[in-house]
This record gives C-alpha cells, structure tokens and sequence, in this order.
C-alpha cells in the first residue's frame, strides 16, 4: 500500500514495535535501489524475517540498531550522570520487577513481548 502511495516506495522507513510482520512491511515499503529501512524493535526469539529474495536483489538496504547503538563503556556513565541529576524519568518505563531467585519470569516477559523493561532485585 504505501509503495503504492508513495510511487515505488518510501525513501525511509523505521519500525520501532518488534512485530515480525511490521519489520517486514517496513522494509518492503522502502523504494527499489536507495530506500533504507531501519529496525528497532526486538521481534519474539522464535519469529523468522521472510521476504522475496528480489527485494533483496534490489538494492534495498536493511540496517537495525540494539540498545539505540549506545557504547556501554563511554554512553553509560553519561546516562547513570543524567539520572542521578533527576533529568531522566527511567521508572516510567520499568514494567515488571522481580526478585532475583525469579530471574527466569523476567527472561519469559521478555521472550513473550510482555515486558518493556525488568527490573531484577538483588534482595537477600
């Protein structure tokens, strides 16, 4: 539909959900010999990128991005900076916690989609 739309495709394209069937369309929607699609969402373990091989033959380019590309040795103190300085709101994205002794549902949320982010407790 949106090459269609579009007249051959759009010249970007980033899908940010982790659904199998959006990572697809986001990249069949990019424009034949230049469109760039971009992939940020973490698909389900068991979830497999099918596409035609021509779309690939067409010199579309598929790119992703794990952790926003951050670098943990320099990017994280920065980040640790800004919310120890309270300019960062982490606890509205934490949805699950567990105690470490259940380290394993944190694993299940995440494998299922259900979980953004876990918190796992380190409680005696």
């Amino acid at each position: 539909v949106l090459a269609e739309m579009t007249d051959g495709g759009v010249d970007r394209s980033v899908e940010c959900t982790g659904s199998i069937n959006a990572m697809i369309a986001a990249y069949e929607c990019v424009h034949d010999g230049w469109g760039v699609a971009v992939l940020v969402g973490v698909p389900n373990k068991d979830d497999a990128f099918e596409t035609h091989p021509v779309n690939v033959l067409n010199e579309r380019t598929l790119k992703d991005t794990f952790f926003g590309n951050y670098k943990p040795r320099s990017d994280l103190p920065l980040v640790v900076e800004k919310y120890m300085n309270k300019e960062l709101e982490l606890e509205k994205f934490i949805t699950h916690e567990v105690p470490f002794t259940e380290i394993n549902k944190a694993f299940e949320y995440m494998l299922c989609g259900d979980g953004l982010r876990c918190v796992i407790r380190m409680d005696a």
